[in-house]
Order: C-alpha cells, then structure tokens, then sequence
C-alpha cells in the first residue's frame, strides 16, 4: 500500500485513496463490490454531469436516501467541484424538507422516488409553488436519473472547477434538531470533515484490512465521516447497509466477517438480543464503538461477554464537530468506558458554568471544545447563532465534568433534547408542530427513560372543550408532518398543567412526576 498523504480537499482525499488502494474494495452493496478506483471514476462522470446540469461552485445539492453507492459517488461529484451537500432523510417529511430545502437555498435534489410507502417525487412536485431556488429534482435511478448521467460534458471544465476547490470551502450542509423548534444547518467544511475522519482513524488504528457495516445514515456525521471517510482514509472496506435492521446487519456481519462494529446503544441492544436468537458469530470483531448517549454498565458488560476479544470505546460527537471529538483510550481500563473518553486530535475541551468563565476539574458545567473538526459556523436561519465563538469554541449544551485525569463524564443536558434511539430530538419542535393542530389547545414534552430505546418522547396535552381528540389521532397527524423518531412515544391528556409564577408550562415538575 501506498503511503498515505493529507490531502485537504475531499476531491483530493479520494484521488489519494485511489492512488493507494487502487482496485482494491472500497464499497460492497448487496452483491457488488466497488473498488476506490471505480469510485473515482463513477464520482467524476456524475461531476462532469451536475457542470452541465448548470451546478455552480457553491451551490447547495440535497441528497436523499437510504445508504446507497448513488448517495456516496453523488457526495464526492459535488464536493470535488466546489458544490454543497445538504443531507436529508427519508424520515422527513413535508415541513422539514420544505424549510430545509429554502434555509440552504438547494438548487437540486436527488432522492429517493419511493420510500416506505412515501412518494418523494410526489411531496417536491407538491412543494415546488413553495420552494423558488429549487429547479432540479432527480429521483436516483429513475430514466431521468440515466439521462442526466449520459449527458454531455467537456473534461476541461470538470479539471478547472476541482483545482478552484480549496479547504475551507463548505462541502456539507446538515441540519440538527433545533432547540428553538427549527433546525440548524451545520456547515461543515472540507478541512473540519478530514480533520475529524483523520483525527479517529488514528485513534482507533484503523487499517486496510478494516471491514465493517455501515447501517449508520449517511446524511449524519455518524454515516458519513465517522463511517464512509474514516474507513476511506484507512483504505478498508465499508459494507453499505441501506437501513439499521438488526437481522439484516447481522446477516451481512455473517456474510462479510466485520472487525468494526459501530453504532448507538439502542441498536448494539437489538444486535446482541438478535445474533443469539440467528446464531451469529461475532468473533472476527476486533473493535466495538457505542455513541449517541450514555452507555450504561450492564449493556457494555453483555458486549463484552459475547465478544470477550474485542476493544471497546465509548465516543462521543455531534454535527457540529464534523464527527467524532472524544472518544476513550485505546487500551483503557474498564473503569474508563464510565466516561466518554478524552478529546483525539487537536481537540482541546473546557468546562465553563452559566457566566461563561472556565471551572476547574470536577466541576459541573458546559462542555465547549476546539479544534479537531469543529465547524467555523452554520447556514442560513442558524448563521448568527453563538454556539461557535469568534475564537474556535464550540458551546454543545451538555453538561459535564472533567477529571484530574482529563477523562470527561457527560452529566446530561443543559437544554430539553432527549436522545431516542441515537436520534437527537428537541421537544420545542415537536411541541410547535402538535400545537398546530386545531383541538390542541397546551403543549409541553420532556424525555422519559426507555429501557429499548434509551429514551422516549413523552407529551402533555391539554385539548380545547369539546375536543375528542385521542392519542392515535395525534400520533397519526405527528406522522403526516414529523420524522417518525419525532413521533411522540407517550401522550398524556390533562386539564391543566402545571406553571411557573411567570405563567411559562413547569417542566421541571413534569419531569419529577414522571420519575414517579
């Protein structure tokens, strides 16, 4: 194998893999394997094509899928000529794609045509009287698919846009549950997405003969750099699976023998409680990395007891850091998968209390981090948010505490989010949508403790008089309009609810009397 260079373009970084790797296998889907070169090969007919299509250095793309090699060759055809992703999910739905689509001003979309019983053609057909910048929809292997692939292009334009591209231009567009009831659009750069892939490939020691399971979505950083660009820059093999299915991971993990697994703890729940009833052999496993929320002891005990061989890390990382930024110590004590580690990289970490100051260790506080691939900003409607400071510090909004050891501890959450599932989900803007309903007349959610999902949506409602409206009905108008993680779990009619002297729902007594 070739040595490994740093490239500091995404276009750039998948010539280098090509130039290293070769023929050999970059991608498996289904019963395809795809080599880096093809890949290279594949991404550059699809740029040559959004050139002609009319996409500009800049312009925003959305792309929306399940996990597919379309979504990986579109994701390096756009940013290798200075374009934009913005990543979606097929669990949108109308309200999300429409304010996504006019916050990051998307020109053109590639989706999905059908989707779970969903017409992705059908919703942007519908949108389009509301949605002015968007002028191209394909949907991903449709005969409008082929013939923007077989359409004409000159080599020389392809050539001059990917040497214009430079590494802090914006590659990638991902929007993160907002806190105020509308989403945020990370803007993440060519530099900080690298830095990130780089910063955990050499902390996990990643290596060419790597081979794991991507059932992680690529529109996340979890799918996309933690998963597609860190195994890219150790030259192993990612094995794309279209959707988290814990049987047909597992199937895959039996077919192609994986040495990394990688996901949140709801899904390594399901993965242990189904590879015993399929039968699997896990033992090829040499690493197994848990994020998304806190790790509880009994769940690492079982991994470790069905995959006695392997090294576990707890990790942690969010959009706005381009992926992972602390995860714990390659060949740590067990006492350390209590913490989420410490930053890799570059990253540096400080805890601050409410006036913004820094506190020593064991102080609770703020968790703030730089470096590594933390963003410079977000897009759109988010672009004048404070979360990122004019000298690099990231304010996360979760609370914790540094050891004399460095090791962090996560305390929990100094805003409202709750985590379902390894989704972040912010109950003000489940809230905004429910209230928008016509028999709704107060609104308030928290999140409770699952023992399958981590925790769940639980919501407070109180109905105008006459109202007959039941818990299916609004889990059913949630669904018309919200990401089915989104949906709220547990309903609970009331009266009235409860409020602070300055007239705002308590939420605080809510949650002491759901602990009850």
């Amino acid at each position: 194998m070739a040595p490994r260079s740093n490239p500091d373009t995404l276009g750039a970084a998948l010539v280098d893999a090509a130039r290293r790797r070769g023929d050999a296998i970059c991608l498996i889907e289904g019963d395809h394997s795809h080599s880096f070169n093809d890949l290279l090969t594949d991404s550059r007919r699809l740029s040559a094509a959004l050139i002609a299509s009319g996409i500009g250095s800049g312009d925003r793309v959305g792309l929306l899928s399940v996990n597919q090699i379309e979504w990986i060759q579109l994701f390096f055809a756009i940013t290798q000529i200075g374009a934009v992703v913005v990543g979606m999910s097929p669990r949108y739905r109308d309200s999300e794609l429409e304010y996504m689509v006019n916050d990051s001003r998307v020109k053109a979309v590639f989706t999905l045509a059908k989707h779970d019983g969903h017409d992705f053609v059908e919703l942007f057909e519908r949108l389009t009287p509301r949605l002015p910048t968007l002028g191209l929809v394909v949907p991903i292997g449709s005969d409008s698919w082929h013939s923007f692939i077989d359409q004409p292009a000159g080599k020389a334009s392809l050539e001059e846009r990917m040497a214009s591209v430079c590494s802090g231009d914006l590659a990638m567009v991902i929007y993160t549950s907002g806190t105020t009831g509308r989403p945020k659009g990370a803007g993440l750069t060519h530099a900080s997405m690298l830095a990130a892939a780089r910063a955990q490939t050499e902390h996990m020691r990643l290596h060419e003969h790597d081979l794991f399971q991507l059932f992680l979505p690529l529109n996340h950083v979890a799918g996309i750099t933690c998963g597609m660009l860190a195994m890219m820059v150790a030259g192993g093999t990612t094995d794309l699976v279209a959707e988290f299915k814990a049987e047909a991971v597992l199937n895959r993990i039996r077919r192609h023998r994986s040495t990394w697994l990688i996901g949140v703890p709801t899904m390594m729940t399901l993965l242990l409680m189904k590879s015993r009833e399929l039968d699997v052999d896990l033992d090829s496993i040499r690493m197994v990395t848990v994020g998304g929320s806190n790790v509880d002891e009994a769940l690492w005990s079982q991994l470790q007891d069905r995959i006695p061989t392997a090294t576990f890390m707890n990790v942690y990382g969010l959009s706005e850091a381009s992926g992972l930024i602390v995860m714990t110590p390659q060949g740590g004590s067990s006492d350390d998968l209590t913490s989420i580690g410490r930053p890799i990289g570059d990253a540096e970490v400080k805890v601050v209390g409410t006036d913004g100051q820094s506190l020593p260790p064991g102080e609770v506080g703020e968790l703030c981090f730089r470096g590594v691939g933390v963003i410079p900003g977000y897009v759109g409607a988010a672009a004048a948010s404070d979360a990122i400071t004019a000298d690099g510090w990231l304010r996360t909004g979760d609370l914790g505490q540094v050891d004399a050891r460095g090791l962090i501890t996560l305390k929990g959450r100094a805003k409202d989010m709750y985590i379902q599932g390894g989704f972040n989900v912010y109950p003000a803007e489940i809230e905004g949508f429910i209230a928008r309903h016509p028999d709704v007349l107060m609104v308030a959610g928290i999140g409770v403790p699952d023992p399958v999902m981590g925790e769940v949506g639980c919501y407070f409602i109180v109905t105008r008089p006459g109202s007959r409206l039941t818990s299916d009905d609004l889990r059913a108008w949630c669904a018309e309009g919200l990401a089915d993680y989104k949906v709220p779990r547990q309903i609970v009619f009331r009266d009235v609810l409860p409020l602070t002297p300055a007239g705002k729902i308590h939420k605080a007594a809510l949650r002491a009397e759901a602990s009850q």
